[in-house]
């Protein structure tokens, strides 16, 4: 199935932006089992970019963008779900190949999810000082990757 891009407001282009570098997440994940990488140097990866990108991304879209459609808006439930299932499966160190198969896969949809259903949704409802809040609140800096260990390479 085809789907056509998005045309976003510019106050939540960053945010699509930061979606496309999670999305890119999932296939170093995809990348390294692939090529039989040891889990410990995904996960050491997975983990830094768990900490430096996806929780800031997540506590902005909980505190600036699920508001303007509230938090009883099914959809908004659906991301917030998301949201805590990907926590969980950060936090759990038990199983670490599992986990980041459960990432790659979780992140993956919960990230077209956003983007195909959730973002057009916000955006239809979003008003223009909302727009501005956003875009007072959240400016995207360039995105610095650990290329500690590159595995996906």
């Amino acid at each position: 199935m085809q789907h056509k891009p998005q045309k976003r407001h510019k106050a939540l282009q960053p945010l699509s932006r930061e979606h496309h570098h999670g999305l890119l997440l999932a296939w170093k994940i995809r990348t390294g089992f692939s090529k039989n990488i040891n889990p410990e140097r995904i996960w050491k990866y997975a983990l830094w970019f768990y900490n430096n990108h996806l929780i800031p991304h997540f506590e902005l879209e909980e505190q600036y963008l699920f508001t303007i459609l509230g938090n009883d808006n099914e959809l908004v439930k659906k991301a917030l779900s998301q949201h805590r299932r990907l926590h969980r499966l950060f936090v759990d160190t038990n199983k670490k190949a599992i986990s980041l198969s459960k990432i790659e896969e979780e992140l993956d949809k919960h990230i077209r999810f956003e983007e195909r259903v959730l973002f057009p949704k916000i955006q239809e409802k979003a008003s223009e000082a909302e727009f501005l809040e956003i875009e007072k609140i959240h400016h995207q800096d360039p995105f610095n990757d650990n290329l500690d260990d590159e595995f996906w390479r």
